[in-house]
């Protein structure tokens, strides 16, 4: 047997991101078969003891504490960058015109003019045979690729709404400490970037038509929060003492905004919001109590609807007028071998987690890169959905007057 060309892997960061990611790397390989084997080659973060503590937990097989570092390297082909959004564009920009893939989260950017210089950056890489992708995981749910699938097929007809909510309550708590996503230097936006732009991208991918335009209202529930490392990093959530030192959340909490697509490709929508496209209605908050990573999307066609919400992440609710009104929706099981992704993995009825979607954002990756052909969502998709996260806080900033993306 033939032994595959492998894909050598520098990561950038390794919190959160980071070890989903490594843990997409190593099983990979293991459920899918691959054109190119992916090496877990090197790891880059700032801390040393905690760098290389984490290259031993994760797989890494060796450890940098700059990520220039990554991009000199003659044995690394790709960058998978895993760190806040301030830190993207350099990056990504660095590797792509070093040469090396990149793979990099979201949302792209802090900014449109960061995202559209990643976006030059990566058409430039592309037409040297170097690709770069984003990482909107939620694409590769098994359940929302099924429903996208439905859409294209025809199986709801004209799409006349669309509703989209992201709903989490890891904020609830006053004194919970702040971390970077909290600061708009580091992270761009609140909860906007970081969960409704998800979103966007699952809404805009699913119905195949881009937001236009939006009305948006965003708000700041709590304006100051213990600082992290402080009495609160004694104990988690609670410290609430007089000598705990606070500091501002500069960032959204939640983020409502009405928006209209573009109708069967026509990509325009007048001044008022008016268009032949689907409306919107849209939510993202980390206020919802009870309510875990409640990723949700509905759609309503002239055909048909469609229901999704990750904390049933398995299941897709179907109604189809054609059944008459006394059918209702149905549950469809997405882990048949012929629905997206779920052949590889376990027998009929044994559920998918959130680590596979990593797995299938990898496959997906190395695939495109092994064909030599650009991957989705591209810096071109995620540049439009920095466009929209743009049009939304300035339509908030003007008394949420419409805002044409």
């Amino acid at each position: 047997m033939t032994e595959l060309k492998p894909l050598r892997v520098g990561m950038v960061g390794y919190a959160f991101m980071g070890a989903a990611h490594s843990q997409a790397w190593r099983s990979a390989p293991r459920f899918f078969d691959l054109p190119l084997r992916p090496e877990l080659t090197a790891i880059a973060g700032r801390n040393p003891s905690g760098v290389r503590a984490a290259a031993d937990k994760m797989g890494w097989a060796s450890a940098e504490t700059d990520w220039r570092a990554l991009i000199e390297r003659d044995d690394i082909d790709l960058i998978d960058i895993c760190t806040p959004g301030n830190t993207h564009a350099e990056i990504a920009i660095a590797a792509l015109e070093a040469g090396k893939h990149v793979l990099c989260e979201k949302p792209l950017a802090n900014s449109v003019a960061e995202a559209e210089r990643m976006a030059k950056a990566a058409d430039a890489a592309a037409a040297r045979g170097v690709y770069s992708m984003c990482g909107f995981s939620y694409r590769r749910t098994p359940a929302l690729a099924l429903a996208r699938r439905m859409v294209q097929e025809g199986r709801l007809g004209r799409i006349r709404h669309v509703r989209a909510q992201y709903l989490q309550d890891w904020l609830s708590d006053a004194d919970a400490p702040l971390t970077w996503r909290l600061d708009k230097a580091k992270s761009g936006s609140g909860s906007l970037g970081d969960i409704g732009a998800h979103s966007i991208d699952t809404a805009q991918w699913i119905t195949g038509q881009s937001i236009t335009g939006v009305s948006a209202l965003l708000q700041t529930f709590v304006t100051e929060r213990p600082v992290a490392g402080d009495l609160v990093g004694l104990g988690g959530h609670g410290a609430t003492g007089a000598d705990t030192v606070r500091g501002p959340v500069t960032v959204d909490d939640a983020a409502i905004f009405t928006a209209r697509f573009a109708g069967d490709g026509d990509g325009t929508a007048s001044n008022n919001g008016t268009g032949t496209g689907p409306i919107g209605v849209f939510e993202a908050t980390r206020f919802a109590l009870g309510r875990k990573n409640a990723m949700r999307i509905e759609l309503n066609g002239t055909l048909g609807s469609l229901a999704f919400d990750f904390e049933d992440m398995n299941a897709l609710s179907f109604y189809d007028a054609a059944d008459g009104p006394d059918a209702g929706f149905r549950k469809i099981l997405v882990t048949e071998p012929e629905h997206p992704y779920t052949g590889n993995w376990w027998p009929t009825g044994h559920g998918l987690g959130y680590e596979h979607l990593f797995t299938h954002q990898a496959v997906d990756l190395i695939h495109a890169i092994a064909g030599n052909r650009p991957p989705a969502p591209s810096f071109a998709d995620a540049l439009q959905v920095q466009k929209v996260l743009a049009a939304v806080e300035a339509s908030a900033g003007a008394n949420s007057h419409w805002h044409n993306v």
